[in-house]
């Protein structure tokens, strides 16, 4: 593959956000032009919305097309509406924007939560999350 492919749009990478050493998050120190070859070093402030996985940006996105419907991401994500709410509760808290008048939502009876877990919307860590929170 050629220089010039392998900086093609189409062939960009996503930089990793947190050391896979530590688990700490990981500072930007170089920037390059692609075109050109120039390099900048430093220490520059990151981007939040850059740590996103391609399906919490998908997510952030249906949600703002539909101008903050959780029941349109509800669809989107094809679960129920608590769960939608739960995912969208997690993707605030790593960019930093969940306030802490927002509680992790516990509108799932536990027969739902496991129902949820079982289709595979919810993830076991997340099930177990909203269990206690029902206790």
């Amino acid at each position: 593959m050629s220089e010039r492919a392998r900086h093609a749009p189409g062939h960009e990478h996503r930089a990793p956000s947190q050391c896979p050493v530590c688990g700490d998050r990981l500072a930007v120190t170089r920037l390059g032009c692609g075109s050109c070859g120039t390099e900048l070093a430093g220490v520059f402030s990151s981007c939040a919305f850059c740590a996103l996985t391609e399906k919490e940006t998908e997510m952030l996105q249906v949600f703002l097309a539909s101008r903050g419907n959780l029941r349109d991401l509800e669809k989107h994500l094809g679960v129920s509406y608590p769960t939608a709410r739960l995912k969208f509760n997690q993707l605030l808290e790593k960019l930093g924007l969940a306030g802490s008048a927002d509680p992790t939502p516990t509108g799932l009876t536990r027969d739902q939560v496991l129902a949820e877990v079982a289709s595979g919307a919810l993830s076991p860590a997340e099930a177990e999350a909203l269990l206690v929170s029902l206790s």
